[in-house]
């Protein structure tokens, strides 16, 4: 496959994986703290765990020599995955919260009340439907391909 959402779920798409990398943001490392937060089978935590470390966004590292225990943190790759799930909770919070769940986004030195939005790293300009798409990579005017 080539196209980037679907490459991408071959990685994240898998829900206990989604959970386990906001677990991390939470501040988990540990295999008992995962199973407890997710009440997730160990077998499918152990296969999840690995998949994720396969896919370069979690790093297995000893914590422990005996018996042998490893911690689960995140890599550049797993932080780079933190956007995508700020704007996954936003949109189910707005769309699909249980009634009554009072969770909201905060900023941690302020407090204030944050709703993400997607923006061109260029202009600012919000990235909303139906004003964008995807298409083929064009060279930018004024490149020298483009010359």
């Amino acid at each position: 496959m080539e196209c980037p959402i679907a490459r991408s779920l071959e990685h994240v798409g898998e829900w206990w994986s989604i959970l386990i990398l906001r677990d991390a943001f939470g501040g988990l490392t540990r295999f008992d703290e995962f199973q407890k937060s997710l009440g997730i089978a160990p077998t499918m935590l152990t296969r999840r765990l690995a998949a994720l470390v396969d896919a370069g966004l979690l790093e297995r590292r000893l914590y422990q020599e005996r018996p042998p225990r490893h911690e689960y943190v995140l890599t550049q790759r797993g932080y780079d995955f933190q956007p995508v799930l700020l704007t996954l909770f936003a949109w189910g919070r707005k769309h699909f919260a249980a009634p009554g769940y009072d969770k909201v986004l905060a900023d941690t030195e302020t407090g204030a009340l944050v709703e993400p939005v997607l923006v061109d790293a260029k202009t600012g300009a919000p990235l909303d439907a139906p004003a964008m798409i995807v298409n083929p990579r064009t060279e930018e005017p004024g490149s020298r391909a483009a010359s």
